[in-house]
């Protein structure tokens, strides 16, 4: 084969790569309602465009295997929004002929005995975090608690993200004028140490973009440490309920931390059970 020829090919496997991808994620898996007259099997083209914020026209292109520029931030959008595993992120970029802008590092991967320790940890609410307060694992009682915070599909597993990009943050985190501006300064303190990293950059760049309130919060240049907080929520089924939020750094896991979530009093503690889903 000519090197002409092979990158055709290359091409074409991604197109059909990114066809079967689509195929396998339902619309009610990402928040679209199914609709009436739906012949393609999972998700449309112009789904996928819409959840990752890429133009309809050319993720149709790529989808064809045409000759088109995809940006490392692009593809980690189409990755994201295709609930692609680690090797099927690498095995995207190797197709796009790209290096991955953000993959796990082995610092991202949360060990067995700390997933057995979030597990354990239930009832209370546990999740664990990066510097950037992606959530990499929550235990059950975490994921029932802030299942009805979204109104828009949650693509990004983001804590900081989940706030300031959602319509009804503040309605639910009712101290939310003091948590949120805590976060961005905890973020920045992290950023210290990611400076020039691409996927930390294009993160802060997408989410200033999003977020006039997040891109004057960065402004600031905050900075914080992490320590004990209260948050106060307003859970639809629950009704008003304070927790204390510790964080415990993972050992085996440098710059990963377990965030608890621990009732403050007891009515909050008689409320618990009430954001549970039944058969949790």
């Amino acid at each position: 084969m000519t090197s002409t020829q092979v990158h055709t090919s290359r091409r074409e496997e991604l197109g059909q790569f990114l066809k079967a991808c689509r195929a396998r994620i339902g619309p009610e898996e990402v928040g679209l309602p199914p609709g009436v007259r739906r012949r393609t099997s999972g998700l449309r083209r112009e789904e996928v465009a819409l959840l990752a914020g890429v133009g309809v026209t050319w993720y149709t292109w790529l989808e064809q295997g045409r000759p088109i520029n995809a940006s490392a931030q692009v593809l980690d959008a189409v990755a994201r929004t295709l609930r692609m595993d680690h090797p099927e992120r690498e095995h995207l970029y190797r197709l796009a002929e790209l290096t991955p802008s953000r993959l796990p590092s082995s610092a991202e991967v949360v060990p067995d005995a700390v997933r057995e320790v979030l597990r354990a940890l239930d009832p209370l609410p546990a999740t664990v975090v990066n510097g950037r307060f992606d959530v990499l694992v929550s235990n059950a009682a975490h994921e029932d608690l802030f299942r009805e915070w979204h109104s828009l599909p949650c693509l990004h597993k983001n804590l900081l993200w989940c706030c300031v990009t959602e319509p009804n943050a503040r309605g639910f985190l009712l101290n939310y004028d003091e948590e949120v501006p805590h976060m961005v300064a905890r973020m920045r303190a992290e950023y210290g140490r990611h400076i020039g990293d691409p996927s930390w950059e294009e993160d802060i760049r997408r989410l200033s973009a999003l977020s006039p309130e997040f891109a004057g919060l960065w402004a600031r240049h905050e900075v914080a440490e992490p320590r004990p907080r209260l948050r106060e929520f307003e859970h639809p089924r629950a009704g008003r309920m304070r927790f204390r939020l510790t964080e415990l750094a993972v050992s085996e896991a440098p710059g990963l931390r377990i965030q608890v979530s621990t009732p403050d009093d007891a009515s909050t503690w008689a409320s618990l059970p009430r954001t549970r889903l039944e058969g949790s």
